[in-house]
């Protein structure tokens, strides 16, 4: 790996498992950082996430822990334990997502490791957060989702089942929450030499999912409910059915709605009313739908897409995720890229989503096998051949082409 990105420099110690945490340390990896990912002997669950997999690697995996470096430590053995706090004693950046109290058992705590190293940012990510009456809870995607509200207001309509947004949401956002406090931290350190704790959740990054619908909430004391594609303040802001499938149309300001109804040559509505301003058209949505809809089934998506846009109206096809991954513009944005497995061999990947015009990030690698680089780690902490050999005959460090993990682990 050739580090590159404004993070060149930033040592990171991953003690995370399947995404929250994962997502924290693949952004700072393709942010430039050195991401060192320490596995228990059996590996990260998500690797055995299958299917899918590529030649018998688990494809979850390896999307959520390319650009990082792997050692695997069996952290049941005092000389693995050993071996973490040679590995956290000049890091910059720790991020861990066990259950509350596992670290301290470890005698790895936040206050032990600040007292061995004062710029360390300690990096939390756990359901609930450390503090509160919840946070003894472990915690899921799902339940993170259904109480923060985020499955009420997902759906076709009131009065219909809660519905779990396709995406992992609550996990995603708080692995990209974390990595921007982790920057805030680091930034903080780097000025006043002082670390600090970072420390948020599952549960708080769903909740910043709802800010709309919480506004809307505070102002009028009422529960937003499901709305489909519907916005729940602009209108029309949705899927529309066409002749052939769906279109997005965002005309949710009045410039855009007239621009729309010249556009599907519904000039019926203009005068119309029940669609005479936004508030107008939110409160008749219900009327107002099957009527544009009317008109868009008469020609294909593709048809109105090339309308819209020379109307310079905002709207855009409703993808699969494979139709996106060969969009010219994710390509184009270099969203989709590949990297070179050492097993699995050529594997594509989701790219960084912020671009540095004079630090340029990006994917640095392919994910590790399990203790991949356990050699090269202890090398960089200065242990000798000898000792490292001694070290994997003793099953405290796990390598690619030592005896199985999974002997190891039981």
């Amino acid at each position: 790996m050739t580090a590159q990105g404004p993070l060149v420099g930033m040592k990171v110690i991953e003690l995370a498992h399947i995404m929250a945490g994962p997502v924290c340390g693949m952004m700072l990896a393709d942010m430039g950082a050195d991401v060192i990912k320490v596995e228990k002997p059996d590996g990260d669950d998500s690797r055995r996430f299958l299917p899918p997999d590529i030649n018998g690697e688990s494809a979850a995996y390896m999307m959520m822990n390319r650009g990082k470096r792997g050692i695997s430590l069996n952290l049941k053995d005092p000389e693995a334990v050993d071996i973490l706090h040679a590995l956290l004693r000049d890091a910059d950046v720790v991020i861990e997502n066990y259950r509350m109290g596992t670290m301290e058992k470890l005698g790895l705590g936040y206050e032990k490791l600040r007292a061995e190293n004062p710029r360390l940012i300690y990096c939390e990510i756990s359901g609930f957060g450390r503090t509160g009456p919840y946070a003894h809870r472990g915690g899921f995607d799902l339940i993170a989702q259904g109480m923060s509200g985020l499955m009420s207001i997902t759906g076709e309509g009131p009065g219909r089942p809660p519905v779990k947004p396709g995406a992992p949401i609550s996990d995603i956002t708080s692995g990209i929450v974390a990595a921007m406090g982790v920057n805030a931290a680091y930034s903080h350190a780097l000025q006043t030499g002082q670390g600090q704790k970072v420390d948020t959740s599952l549960f708080e990054a769903a909740i910043t999912q709802t800010y709309w619908q919480s506004a809307i909430a505070f102002a009028t004391g009422h529960a937003p409910e499901p709305e489909g594609s519907a916005h729940p303040i602009n209108a029309p802001y949705q899927a529309f059915h066409t002749a052939d499938g769906w279109i997005n149309i965002g005309a949710a300001n009045q410039k855009n709605w007239l621009r729309l109804l010249e556009v599907i040559e519904a000039d019926e509505l203009r005068e119309d009313p029940r669609f005479a301003t936004n508030r107008d058209r939110r409160v008749n949505l219900a009327e107002l739908v099957p009527l544009l809809e009317a008109h868009f089934e008469t020609r294909t998506t593709e048809d109105w897409l090339t309308r819209m846009e020379a109307a310079g109206l905002p709207a855009g096809p409703v993808l699969s995720i494979p139709e996106m991954h060969a969009d010219p513009q994710a390509r184009a944005r270099e969203m989709i890229v590949e990297t070179d497995h050492p097993v699995a061999g050529p594997v594509q990947a989701l790219g960084l989503p912020v671009k540095f015009s004079e630090t340029p990030g990006g994917v640095q690698g392919a994910a590790p096998l399990l203790g991949q680089h356990s050699r090269t780690v202890l090398e960089d902490l200065d242990y000798s051949a000898e000792r490292i050999d001694q070290l994997i005959r003793s099953g405290a460090v796990i390598t690619p082409d030592a005896p199985s993990a999974t002997a190891r682990a039981s």
